[in-house]
């Protein structure tokens, strides 16, 4: 909306109410200082840009795994050699290991236990005497054999959910070690005893569906920030691990469809020729292709085959290695390209008839739009397949997830769970990016993973359907949680175990962080390229907060110190209230005396008192081009802009005065400013601690509208309390602030101001005359711009 504004007068404010910027150093919360006493100090490994360091390193670990699944017994054994290389300047005395299984355990667990409280009612858990020893319910690894290359004992040492390997000699820098570990473990019941590995079982048909996950003894992460990370399992933060290359086979009933990570070698022997020749077709086909039918898994759910076949796969630098097993798969699949990278991929799904209604529609599609719109907004997918496996729950590894989404028993569903179904793949899909890519370490940062990808998942979803209900990323979805009492909030910034409520805080609020970032502070331009700039440089690597939050200024130019401190740091909501609005109109005959007046021709240059060094050198620039001595039809570009590009009649010898005037001709009152002016100064609050831009809608009398954005550091100088002066040519009606809810504001009732009959009298503001093209440009003595003042640019 274009307003008319003064142009040739610029007006200053003379408002009783005391402007509140002429105390800067009052109410001063060091918002805006910078994080460099917080942040880790940048060093060869980690630099100050926020990229990788020229001496960067990470740890290798190769496995070569064969496992064993006894679907009687419902067990597990398993054989593994691990190769790991240290690329770290670092001598080791012994390695970590990861037996993640152990949480599963009564008596290996890692003991984190939970408050508990005598309720009015207990379930029958309770009502049992407690065991102080706990009795072993049987679960977590046993392991039968740890030997060296050679196949000597190597001394070890179990600590619940760790396991640390005593080396005979240090590993020095550059030297790699191989081992090998044998160990079995008792699958538990997923549904019963909750986790995110073990089995379903269906009692209809009989059959159970295997996740198997976190199976066997996994490599810690030996880093230049953390040593080795070796914090307990305790079920909630999940894990950081070593990138490498894995070679297993998994021995498991004739009848059983295995999906897993990376790529199988023997389809040849495991599939019959009908489901082999669907599979090469699904391989050129960009319409999902069943390769194991919805018959053939009813029927080799009734006959449960006693023969066993070996699958094998092979995956290449991948951090950790999941499958899923049962013969009650339906199996699809079908051809993905990745346009930035030419990677053709295959997306499948894996999904028991107790899902077909919704996975046989949905599902593989859904996998293909979302390593496509990930590619987009980070690195193209690198990986050759991609699986969705239903599993009645929601967990994600490299190249395959676990996912819910069952029909009724006719095969009807609902809204809600075709949306639940559909988010929560895209979700998991998603995490191949972050971390199993972006590799952070998720047992210290869950947001890390879960919030990035749950905002990159809310951009997935947007491109998959325009009205998708999105729970998560929309600033105004994290209003209910930024609400809640300060003794019920952590930081963003907080350990994975010590977090109340973990899906706000873990998945919602760092996922509305960065939308709000991209849409709000930033711009889609400038945050697109600085968030591919940080997935560009840690893909493959193991990023930590630091590497994010400098990686974003570092690319885009925008100071967000106060933002990390402010959204990340600290539990402070957005609550922004418009306190006042004061209304005034010019005063045409309280002119100051002792006028001088200047004549000169609008053709002739005015020129400083001193020539800078900087026009000086501009002059000798030779590849300078100056707009006016480009043009000489034009004389003065800004001018002509803030006058609606009016022709300027460059023959006319104009008389100017300055402050000194004592007074305002007729034609000059009528002709140089617009009587019908009125200032508005807009008086803000800060309620709620968080800073933010203030975005607001102007309506006038005539319906008309016209909105401001104005930054985030106007509260630089006052953190609590702000004005902001418009000049307009119309009668305001009112001013809504925030009105796309863009900032998470708790409080609406404070965001709206109209004017009524009741509304104070306006007061007056002196106005003075000076140059018309100091006018233009703000002034030589520094006074404002009135169509800066109007919002313009």
């Amino acid at each position: 909306m274009k307003l008319k504004v003064l142009g040739l007068l610029v007006a200053s404010v003379f408002i009783n109410a005391q402007n509140i910027q002429n105390n800067p150093g009052s109410n001063h919360g060091n918002k805006f200082e910078q994080l460099g006493t917080i942040l880790p100090t940048p060093n060869t490994y980690r630099t100050a840009s926020g990229a990788p360091g020229n001496q960067y390193w990470q740890q290798r670990a190769d496995y070569d795994i064969s496992a064993y699944l006894d679907e009687d017994k419902r067990n597990l054994k398993g054989s593994e050699t691990i190769t790991y290389y240290n690329n770290s300047p670092d001598e080791l005395e012994y390695l970590w290991l990861q037996l993640d299984e152990n949480q599963q355990s009564s008596v290996k667990n890692a003991d984190y236990p939970s408050s508990s409280t005598l309720g009015k009612t207990s379930n029958i858990d309770r009502l049992r005497p407690s065991e102080v020893p706990l009795k072993d319910n049987g679960y977590g690894v046993n392991l039968e054999k740890v030997t060296d290359a050679k196949g000597s004992p190597i001394k070890y040492v179990v600590n619940k959910t760790m396991m640390r390997i005593d080396l005979a000699k240090p590993l020095k820098a550059g030297e790699k070690f191989t081992f090998k570990v044998d160990w079995n473990y008792n699958i538990p019941n997923r549904m019963e005893k909750g986790g995110r590995g073990g089995y379903e079982n269906f009692p209809e048909d009989g059959n159970d569906l295997y996740t198997m996950t976190q199976w066997y003894p996994r490599m810690c992460v030996y880093s230049d920030f953390h040593g080795w990370q070796n914090h307990q399992f305790t079920g909630r933060g999940e894990f950081a691990l070593v990138f490498g290359n894995f070679k297993v086979s998994m021995n498991v009933p004739a009848d059983h469809i295995i999906g897993g990570t990376g790529e199988c070698k023997n389809y040849s022997e495991v599939l019959t020729s009908a489901q082999l020749s669907r599979y090469k077709q699904a391989e050129n086909s960009n319409e999902p292709i069943e390769i194991v039918t919805l018959d053939e898994a009813k029927k080799a759910e009734k006959n449960k085959s006693k023969e066993r076949k070996t699958w094998k796969f092979e995956a290449e630098n991948v951090r950790d290695f999941a499958w899923g097993s049962s013969r009650k798969f339906v199996w699809d699949g079908m051809r993905v390209t990745i346009p930035e990278n030419n990677n053709k991929v295959m997306a499948m799904s894996f999904y028991g008839k107790e899902a077909y209604g919704l996975y046989r529609k949905l599902s593989t599609k859904a996998v293909a739009h979302t390593i496509k719109t990930y590619s987009e907004f980070t690195i193209p997918y690198p990986y050759p397949v991609a699986q969705s496996v239903e599993a009645s729950n929601g967990m994600e590894y490299p190249m395959i997830c676990f996912n819910y989404g069952r029909t009724e028993k006719d095969g009807t569903y609902s809204e809600a769970i075709k949306n639940g179904m559909l988010g929560v793949i895209i979700h998991e899909v998603g995490h191949n990016f972050f971390p199993m890519i972006i590799n952070s370490d998720e047992r210290q940062w869950s947001w890390m993973d879960e919030g990035l990808n749950t905002f990159v998942e809310y951009l997935t979803e947007e491109k998959w359907d325009n009205k998708f209900p999105s729970k998560r990323g929309p600033a105004w979805t994290i209003v209910d949680y930024m609400k809640l009492p300060k003794d019920e909030l952590e930081p963003i910034m907080t350990n994975s175990e010590n977090i109340a409520r973990f899906g706000p805080n873990a998945y919602s609020k760092p996922a509305t962080g960065l939308n709000i970032l991209r849409e709000t502070i930033m711009g889609r331009e400038l945050f697109d390229k600085a968030f591919k700039t940080y997935a560009q440089r840690w893909a493959f690597r193991h990023p930590e907060p630091a590497d994010l939050f400098r990686t974003m200024e570092d690319a885009s130019g925008e100071d967000l110190d106060w933002f990390w401190r402010g959204w990340f740091y600290s539990t402070d909501p957005v609550d922004i209230a418009i306190d006042k609005v004061t209304v005034a109109v010019p005063d045409f005959d309280a002119i100051p005396k002792e006028a001088k007046e200047t004549k000169y021709k609008t053709d002739a240059p005015l020129l400083n008192d001193f020539e800078d060094i900087s026009k000086i050198r501009n002059r000798e620039d030779k590849t300078i081009k100056f707009y006016v001595d480009g043009d000489k039809n034009v004389q003065d570009f800004y001018y002509k802009y803030d006058r609606g590009q009016e022709k300027v009649d460059t023959s006319k010898e104009y008389v100017l005065k300055s402050e000194g005037s004592e007074k305002l001709s007729a034609q000059e009152k009528t002709q140089g400013l617009n009587k019908n002016i009125t200032a508005y100064q807009i008086d803000f609050t800060n309620k709620g601690g968080l800073v933010m831009p203030i975005i607001l809608e102007l309506t006038f009398e005539d319906g008309t509208k016209l909105k401001d954005k104005i930054n985030v550091q106007i509260w630089r100088a006052n953190e609590q309390k702000v004005s902001k002066t418009y000049y307009l040519d119309k009668k305001l009606k009112s001013i809504q602030l925030d009105p796309m809810k863009e900032t998470a504001d708790i409080d609406t009732s404070n965001n709206f101001w109209a004017a009524t009959s009741s509304t104070e009298a306006p007061t007056k503001f002196q106005v003075f005359k000076q140059s018309q093209r100091e006018t233009a440009r703000g002034g030589a003595s520094g006074k404002v711009n009135p169509m800066q003042a109007a919002g313009k640019k």
